[in-house]
């Protein structure tokens, strides 16, 4: 008897389909154990492990708001940590002359978008390269007037003494305390770049990205989205230095110099342009140093030799997005519906609105 090759196709699709099934129920469970894990760190690990997993709640901030502008945008940014320095010396200095902890974050939100809109006005007519001067000059800027204005930032001596955090009459004293208010931004970051890079702006950012003069030859401003994504990352940024200053009560120049920018890039490289891989590159690149601080002075080396295999072996990230077709993008802009079966237009999901005539 011949063999029925229909039915043979019929297993084969099913065993294909039953695959794909535990795929995306192996990624919708990853989430809830990931977010139990985190809830309940402070109860399985020592203080010490809890003082790590606020510095990652921080850097992860730090490497979302990077990523709108270098993973979305497609902008060079080489001087980040002056937004950080902006947002930790503007909580600092107004919770040490006796405001509430909740003015100074949001000052310190506010301060560093002032930043990121200084920085992003170049972006209207530099790119690549020239831009990334650009960033890195303004950081050293920044870094500069912290370390010469005494009167104001007490120079290299730094600020001391800061006051703990302190919300709704409860103080964010202990580590572990203070671990779940950096989450809890770290949460709240996570859901604002979600919508956002999710919206008409992500997608138009993308846009960007990929071909600033198509995009522009679409209708998209070029010119907004590249400030808007500069502004909105200097403000996350802010909100993170604002952390950084109250988690460990001392902040100076020396701390957000060119290294802590060219360490939030490099931790943006090594994760990738999502949320899974901002956390994946801040806690590989704050645990590894830990695991070899024997090695500690080839620190530097290792972030060079990171950086090369990562361009050579995963250009993308290790969790990189997930890609949209540009094509499909820029017809979603301009007016496609959306359809639920597949198509042969530009993009997975969408249909060109038909011509009249």
């Amino acid at each position: 008897m011949r063999a029925n090759p229909t039915g043979l196709r019929r297993r084969t699709r099913a065993g294909k389909v039953s695959a794909a099934g535990y795929l995306t129920a192996l990624r919708k469970g990853v989430g809830p154990l990931a977010v139990l894990l985190a809830l309940t760190f402070p109860f399985l690990v020592s203080q010490y492990l809890v003082h790590l997993g606020v510095l990652i709640s921080i850097y992860t901030i730090l490497t979302l708001s990077l990523n709108l502008v270098s993973g979305y945008a497609g902008q060079l940014a080489l001087g980040h940590a002056a937004f950080y320095a902006l947002g930790a010396y503007a909580s600092a200095l107004l919770t040490l002359s006796g405001h509430p902890f909740w003015l100074g974050l949001l000052a310190a939100g506010v301060v560093a978008a002032l930043g990121g809109l200084v920085v992003g006005l170049p972006s209207l007519k530099s790119s690549g390269f020239y831009l990334g001067m650009i960033t890195l000059g303004f950081g050293e800027i920044v870094k500069l007037v912290l370390l010469n204005w005494d009167s104001l930032t007490r120079g290299p001596m730094g600020l001391t003494n800061i006051p703990p955090a302190k919300l709704w009459g409860y103080t964010f004293g202990s580590v572990a305390s203070f671990y779940y208010l950096a989450l809890l931004i770290l949460a709240l970051t996570a859901g604002a770049v979600h919508r956002l890079v999710n919206s008409r702006v992500g997608e138009a950012l993308v846009a960007i990205r990929e071909d600033e003069v198509a995009a522009k030859a679409m209708g998209i401003d070029t010119g907004y989205h590249k400030v808007l994504a500069f502004t909105v990352s200097g403000f996350l940024a802010g909100l993170a230095g604002s952390l950084y200053a109250h988690y460990i009560s001392f902040i100076n120049p020396a701390s957000f110099g060119s290294g802590e920018s060219f360490l939030i890039v490099s931790m943006t490289l090594l994760g990738g342009a999502s949320l899974g891989g901002s956390a994946l590159g801040a806690a590989t690149l704050l645990l590894v140093p830990e695991v070899f601080r024997a090695l500690a002075d080839y620190r530097l080396l290792f972030y060079g030799a990171v950086l090369i295999l990562l361009m050579v072996f995963r250009p993308n990230g290790l969790i990189p997005e997930r890609r949209l077709r540009y094509r499909g993008i820029l017809e979603r802009l301009r007016g496609a519906e959306p359809v639920s079966g597949r198509d042969s237009g530009a993009g997975p999901g969408y249909r060109a609105p038909a011509e009249e005539g």
